[in-house]
């Protein structure tokens, strides 16, 4: 969600409006091939009571491959198509990567800085505040790579805010 950081992988990106996706939950069980650590991942449940909030964003198409690059796609991630609507009610359908190998680690944690990139983009993007709230209580951990954890705190999230 952040957007900085997405800017910096794929630089067409634009955020267009704010949305949820129900009968899908937050996990972080997915790890990552390059530094293990814990991923996120919106899992289908199939309960509606279940919601994800997210933000929807374009991509120049020239730039679709470099993100699935980026985002791992065919490494652990896949992509799938969803039904989504805006806070009009207008439907559209968009393209989301889901985690396609999930462990059931329960010491997996998220590096912190990776984290961080996800509760400041909920902020940025003005999510409701008990949703930001139950992702700042998501355990996190330190990323011993201390080269990775300076570059990827430099990257900053507080682009304008277009949404």
């Amino acid at each position: 969600m952040c957007t900085g950081r997405l800017r910096a992988r794929v630089p067409s990106a634009r955020p267009v409006f704010i949305t949820q996706l129900h009968r899908h939950t937050l996990k972080f069980h997915k790890r990552s091939k390059k530094d293990r650590s814990a991923k996120a991942d919106a899992e289908y449940t199939g309960r509606e009571a279940d919601v994800e909030w997210g933000v929807i964003f374009e991509i120049d198409a020239a730039q679709k491959q470099r993100l699935d690059e980026a985002e791992g796609l065919g490494r652990g991630y896949e992509e799938k198509s969803i039904s989504l609507k805006d806070c009009t009610g207008q439907a559209y359908e968009a393209s989301m990567y889901f985690a396609s190998e999930i462990f059931k680690d329960a010491n997996l944690r998220p590096y912190s800085w990776y984290l961080r990139f996800i509760v400041e983009g909920a902020k940025q993007h003005g999510l409701p505040s008990d949703y930001i709230a139950l992702l700042e209580r998501v355990e996190s951990s330190e990323d011993h790579d201390h080269a990775r954890d300076i570059r990827e705190r430099a990257i900053s999230c507080t682009q304008h805010r277009e949404v």
